[in-house]
């Protein structure tokens, strides 16, 4: 009886003891400490990220040729150039708002979704629709609220996107979202370059994504073959989106969240990084990352932002840091304030240096060269880190083979019977049902989750 009474207290002991060492360790790691070993941005890659931040913000505005929150260099947006403009009653509120527009200036088409909206139990719908190993794709797992999400806005504009497509043939698509935008971002991204057929065949160089302040939506196999096309924007210390799947409404956040810190206190310090690497089902931020680092530790202030670029594979933002600006730094306003102000000291950089501009094409075709070679080093570290279903890139052909070799290879698994490997060319038929079903008239409608 005497033991059963003295355990309560040394388990007491043991939890503030494992508690005092996380908060130890949270508060001597600061956010700059996850890319200080990767290499700094250029301004020609990180050029597109302050416009399409812009372009995000004016998705907010419901009348653009008389904006109310408009910046102060202003969005950029030629409004008869807006092709699609859709909010929370277009969407029926399975998906968030979002924008289609032709940039004629960069010879781009954008397809801007914005983030969590706060007062929309729909957009918390979306992020809570998901739990552990709940939807595999293209050989892992991903969000199935964003997949959802992402199938509906494709769904709704793939006519208008390819006829954009075969109208300007020279022009790029990028897709961007912020923060839960973010993630219908990456995984419309995803579909899209499962299934190019659908927008005319486009080609995947054509193709690209920025995830600013990225949700967690994919597994690391998928977020480390897709940094050719997915490219995610941290800014410091910004907290991603993190879905908890005993949480069935929004109004239980506030008053889960104490024991939901507790708990994740306790795992992030008894669970080692090689173990989580091994989890299939865990989501990460994808693609390739851009991690702006404005702050330093024990200095107060601000410091001219610098930009670092990498494709991890372990040290992925895996770690909580303790920050009273992490929601600041999540928040669209304040990243493309210091994206700005980052790209413009980079080229103020390169007008010091006075660069040809032949020499800045060479400089161009060198840095597309080495984020090539990035890539496959990161696939292949994957393997070595027994990534699961992570795929190592042929020793012979060209790098750009690498997704079509990628897919074959999972394709002859699954024929073969293999249980551990996942088909990865997902049909767009095969999402389309998975996603929709038709209804007691016929019409065809977007499936309800269990949840509801």
């Amino acid at each position: 009886m005497s033991v059963l009474c003295g355990l309560p207290p040394l388990l007491e002991c043991v939890y503030c003891v494992a508690c005092a060492r996380w908060a130890w360790k949270r508060c001597l790691h600061s956010a700059g400490h996850d890319s200080e070993t990767w290499s700094v941005a250029t301004a020609e890659e990180f050029e597109p990220v302050p416009r399409l931040c812009r372009y995000i913000l004016a998705v907010y505005e419901h009348d653009l040729r008389q904006p109310q929150w408009e910046p102060p260099e202003g969005y950029g947006i030629n409004p008869d150039c807006l092709i699609v403009k859709k909010n929370y009653p277009d969407t029926g509120g399975r998906a968030p708002p979002y924008l289609l527009y032709v940039d004629h200036d960069h010879a781009d088409i954008v397809l801007a979704i914005r983030g969590l909206n706060l007062a929309k139990e729909s957009d918390y719908a979306v992020l809570l629709d998901n739990r552990l190993g709940k939807r595999k794709f293209d050989g892992g797992y991903v969000h199935n609220g964003l997949l959802k999400a992402a199938g509906l806005v494709l769904n709704a504009e793939c006519e208008i996107l390819k006829q954009l497509l075969e109208k300007h043939p020279n022009y790029t698509l990028t897709i961007t979202g912020h923060s839960l935008g973010s993630g219908v971002a990456a995984l419309l991204t995803m579909v899209v370059a499962q299934n190019r057929d659908k927008l005319g065949n486009i080609d995947r160089k054509r193709l690209r994504c920025f995830a600013i302040a990225p949700a967690r939506c994919m597994s690391l196999n998928l977020a480390v073959r897709y940094a050719d096309v997915i490219n995610s924007v941290v800014l410091q210390a910004s907290f991603t989106c993190i879905t908890f799947n005993i949480l069935n409404h929004s109004r239980w956040i506030l008053l889960a969240l104490p024991c939901l810190l507790c708990l994740r206190c306790m795992r992030d310090t008894c669970i080692s990084e090689e173990k989580m690497l091994k989890d299939p089902r865990r989501l990460y931020a994808p693609g390739r990352l851009y991690h702006i680092v404005e702050r330093k530790p024990f200095r107060c202030g601000r410091f001219p932002p610098v930009v670092r670029t990498a494709v991890p594979v372990d040290g992925r933002f895996e770690h909580i840091v303790l920050s009273c600006n992490a929601t600041s730094d999540h928040a669209i306003i304040w990243i493309e304030r210091e994206a700005r102000r980052a790209l413009e000291l980079m080229q103020e950089r390169d007008r010091v240096m006075e660069i040809p501009a032949k020499q800045k094409m060479e400089r161009q075709q060198t840095l597309t060269r080495e984020h090539n070679e990035e890539h496959k080093a990161a696939l292949e570290r994957a393997v070595t880190l027994a990534v699961p279903h992570a795929f190592s890139p042929s020793d012979y052909g060209t790098f750009d083979e690498v997704e079509e070799e990628l897919s074959d290879k999972s394709v002859r698994d699954s024929s073969t019977g293999s249980s551990t490997k996942c088909k990865t060319k997902d049909n767009w038929d095969e999402l389309i049902e998975h996603l929709y079903e038709k209804d007691e008239s016929g019409h065809v409608i977007l499936k309800r989750s269990r949840s509801q």
